[in-house]
């Protein structure tokens, strides 16, 4: 007996470890069991759980103007989660605070390859909304929150990103109103929204997101793709580009069809200083020297022919640039130039500072506006008169 008294208080140590073990394993349970329903319905693409944990503001905080949840952008959240998984490595229950964390391992898209293919396509973008608006061009990011979402659609849909892994916290709290009704809930937040959606959020409000060579080669690859009328609203040729003469709409159409045959860039070398950066490169285009040197020779010939004189000054126009639109359309000669191109961040993204009429003038050359006049006819009126 008294052994067993003496045991009696070691014994109820034992029996008190064990019941506070057993809730606390309960506990543990409980919290895993809420995360792992919540994270469950991400997994298996449930229409409105991203809308719970992920505001559809939060990725594009500046947007113009709000939408409603469309259908396409809830596709967006989908094809965002299709392959989204998760593991739970610990949870710490904190009963006297009501209050409980969680280790996770979560398995996201590759988040910072998809901001970077999205801030290429919105910047690209925005330069051809530009170049379609014969006022003075900018890129201004005016998309509507729509605009954006749809956007991202279309990049979760033409391309496979890979899979990255990426550990966080999730912080749960104790709702409950008394010792025997737990009721477990995920604390949202902004870190687990940002955690949720492998790090998108910061990746997309990064003004680093595009280096400032990569935010160039944006601007000189839209150039090729561009179609006459952009490219004259673009760069500021109106003289050449925007015209009714139909003579030199079809000079136009044959400079940029050749530019697009012709135009490369190599960047040498950039030089970045706080929010400045100064990209030095190489651009290749035709030469507009070559073009304009043959098309004068030949100008020179037809004007001291008795031909031109009959013709008329009408017909010597008309000659004239028929005579340039053979040349550019025959050239085959390129040349490489250098070029300098200065670039700002405004807290926001790299945007180039050059002007596009001297973006224009350097591709361009001499031929950014047309060297037909009515001296050729003048001059052969002249001699009409002699």
């Amino acid at each position: 007996m008294k052994i067993a008294k003496g045991l009696m208080p070691f014994l109820l140590i034992i029996l008190a470890v064990i019941c506070l073990t057993g809730c606390s394993h309960v506990d543990k349970t409980d919290v895993q069991a809420v995360i792992t329903n919540e994270l469950d319905l991400l997994k298996n693409l449930d229409s409105d759980t991203p809308q719970k944990y992920v505001s559809y503001k939060e990725l594009f905080p500046d947007a113009t103007k709000e939408i409603k949840l469309s259908n396409e952008v809830k596709e967006v959240f989908s094809l965002f989660f299709q392959n989204f998984d998760y593991e739970i490595l610990s949870v710490n229950v904190d009963n006297d605070k009501k209050e409980a964390t969680a280790s996770l391992r979560l398995s996201t898209i590759d988040a910072a390859s998809l901001a970077k293919d999205y801030g290429e396509a919105s910047l690209k973008n925005a330069i051809l909304k530009a170049a379609d608006s014969e006022e003075q061009a900018t890129e201004k990011n005016t998309d509507s929150m729509e605009e954006r979402y749809l956007l991202l659609d279309q990049l979760l849909s033409n391309n496979n990103y890979a899979t990255v892994e990426r550990e966080c916290t999730v912080e749960l709290c104790n709702k409950g109103s008394n010792d025997d009704k737990d009721e477990w809930e995920i604390i949202r937040s902004h870190s687990l929204e940002n955690n949720l959606v492998g790090g998108l959020m910061t990746y997309l409000s990064d003004n680093n997101l595009l280096s400032p060579e990569e935010t160039l080669t944006v601007y000189l690859n839209t150039l090729k793709t561009m179609n006459t009328e952009q490219m004259g609203n673009y760069l500021g040729i109106e003289s050449l580009f925007n015209t009714s003469d139909t003579d030199k709409n079809s000079i136009a159409a044959a400079l940029v069809e050749l530019f697009h045959s012709t135009f490369d860039f190599n960047i040498s070398s950039c030089d970045e200083e706080s929010y400045n950066a100064v990209i030095q490169t190489k651009i290749t285009t035709f030469d507009s020297n070559a073009i304009l040197t043959a098309y004068q020779n030949e100008l020179d010939t037809y004007l001291s022919s008795a031909d031109a004189v009959i013709d008329g000054s009408v017909k010597r126009y008309e000659k004239s640039m028929q005579l340039l639109l053979s040349k550019i359309k025959s050239n085959t000669a390129t040349v490489q130039t250098a070029a300098v191109f200065h670039l700002t961040n405004d807290g926001v993204s790299w945007k180039l500072q050059d002007s596009n009429a001297a973006i224009g003038n350097a591709i361009f050359g001499t031929l950014s506006s047309t060297p037909v006049s009515e001296e050729a006819n003048d001059t052969a009126d002249s001699s009409e008169q002699n």
